[in-house]
């Protein structure tokens, strides 16, 4: 998988999107918004991550939206 600042990607156990902020070797750098508006940051192992492809995220924009 190759991932830059700014992809999108989720924990392979499912939670909520994550934003890739760094990416190094086999560590990336992950930035969310937690349910009170706290930013939260976390350097996680390329292994345990999937990348969310585009159409997904603009799937969930439509179903927001009705």
């Amino acid at each position: 998988m190759d991932l830059k600042a700014g992809d999108v990607v989720m924990l392979k156990s499912g939670g909520q999107p994550l934003t890739v902020a760094e990416v190094k070797e086999n560590e990336v750098l992950c930035l969310w918004m937690g349910m009170e508006g706290d930013l939260f940051r976390e350097t996680l192992p390329l292994a345990v991550l999937v990348q969310v492809e585009e159409e997904e995220e603009e799937d969930d924009e439509d179903e927001d939206e009705e």
